[in-house]
């Protein structure tokens, strides 16, 4: 098995703050064409830096096994939130301090991509077809990204049979947790217009604020469920409330608010979307919802079971199957076959110093050498 702490610090010594291009695929890349992958990138989106269209690259990169051989992907992101100020070291150059890796992706998830490349060179070639599925827009607005690496796979032929995506689910020790689905999520914009005019000459305005605290009261009221057998309650957060008014002798022209609700399978999108919008409507306001995701739920069969056997194997854990959490890619990868995350410990991602415990790196590589193994021997799924 590759050394797979080199393999980390190559990838986080490559800068790559979402959308990533360029030298951080290159890296992947020189590491996968030895052990026998095609690789295929390409970019998607053409708007300036910054923007939801900003240009991303992705990479698809597949070993093929011998004819009628199973399918099983690997899938993850090389891009990273940006490392913000006050670390101890440069967040890009990778940093050994007793037994962790300090660098920005360490955990989330350059390091778990490492393992996946050192657990792949583990796994004959004639065991079965491994894919890699990368892309360099999850932190981001996740338009051109792995949505765009499906219709790639679409349109080449390439259709895995059973998926890991590598986000670091691990809570307390790596192992104690395996995601088996995740709740959706929708964010929702929230208007109420009236008339500027001056306080003192109410009736010569429309002041648009009550309306929106009473739209906002309501749906803070609300109860959307109570949980299901997989899925905590759904819930609804005000997220922000803007009125721009710096005068205290106006009354405002407009109020906006933003809501965020993470759903169960209870509810869709479009329904809960529809729900809003007609309570703002109701008092006078208008609703603009931005769905991110459904939700979605890999039922424990075969696939979960042969995960929490590799990961007992190496860890001495029977870990959790959970959906608790926020969204990741896996919720564009169901659609193209079942899909469970597992990856490292989540405690310090998107932190300043984030960093892996350097064992725990060579542990992961193992269970991800085990998973694929035993994902390309499977006949009933």
């Amino acid at each position: 098995m590759d050394d797979v702490l080199d393999l980390a610090r190559r990838l986080i010594a490559a800068p790559s703050v979402t959308p990533a291009c360029g030298p951080v695929f290159d890296a992947l890349e020189a590491m996968l064409v030895p052990l026998g992958f095609a690789v295929h990138r390409f970019t998607r989106g053409d708007g300036p830096e910054g923007s939801d269209e900003a240009p991303v690259e992705n990479l698809f990169a597949v070993r093929t096994g011998p004819a009628g051989s199973r399918h099983f992907a690997f899938a993850g992101h090389l891009d990273v939130v940006p490392p913000g100020e006050g670390w101890a070291s440069d967040p890009f150059d990778p940093q050994v301090r007793g037994e962790l890796l300090h660098g920005r992706g360490a955990v989330d998830m350059k390091g778990a991509i490492a393992a996946m490349v050192a657990a792949v060179a583990d796994v004959p070639a004639e065991a079965g077809t491994i894919s890699f599925i990368i892309t360099g827009d999850e932190e981001g607005p996740a338009l051109h990204g792995t949505r765009a690496l499906i219709d790639f796979m679409r349109a080449n032929g390439h259709q895995p049979d059973l998926c890991l995506v590598g986000e670091p689910t691990s809570v307390h020790r790596l192992g104690d947790m395996v995601k088996i689905g995740r709740r959706g999520s929708v964010n929702i914009f929230i208007t109420a217009e009236g008339t500027q005019g001056h306080v003192a000459y109410p009736h010569l305005a429309d002041n648009p604020l009550p309306r929106l605290v009473a739209i906002l009261a309501e749906l803070d009221a609300l109860q959307l469920d109570t949980g299901t057998a997989w899925f905590q309650p759904s819930n609804l957060e005000i997220t922000d409330i803007n009125v721009g008014n710096r005068a205290h002798n106006v009354i405002p022209a407009a109020g906006s608010a933003r809501i965020s609700i993470r759903f169960n399978d209870l509810h869709t999108g479009h329904s809960l979307s529809e729900r809003v919008m007609a309570i703002a409507e109701k008092h006078g306001g208008k609703a603009r919802p931005v769905i991110s995701g459904e939700p979605f739920i890999t039922e424990p069969g075969a696939f979960s079971a042969l995960v929490a056997t590799a990961v007992e194997a190496e860890t001495g854990i029977a870990p959790e199957l959970s959906t608790t959490g926020g969204t990741s890619d896996a919720r564009f990868l169901r659609a193209v076959c079942p899909v469970i995350e597992f990856g490292l410990c989540n405690a310090t991602m998107h932190k300043r110093d984030e960093a892996v415990a350097i064992p725990d790196l060579a542990v992961l590589a193992r269970i991800y050498a085990r998973i694929a193994a035993a994902a390309l021997a499977l006949t009933d799924e």
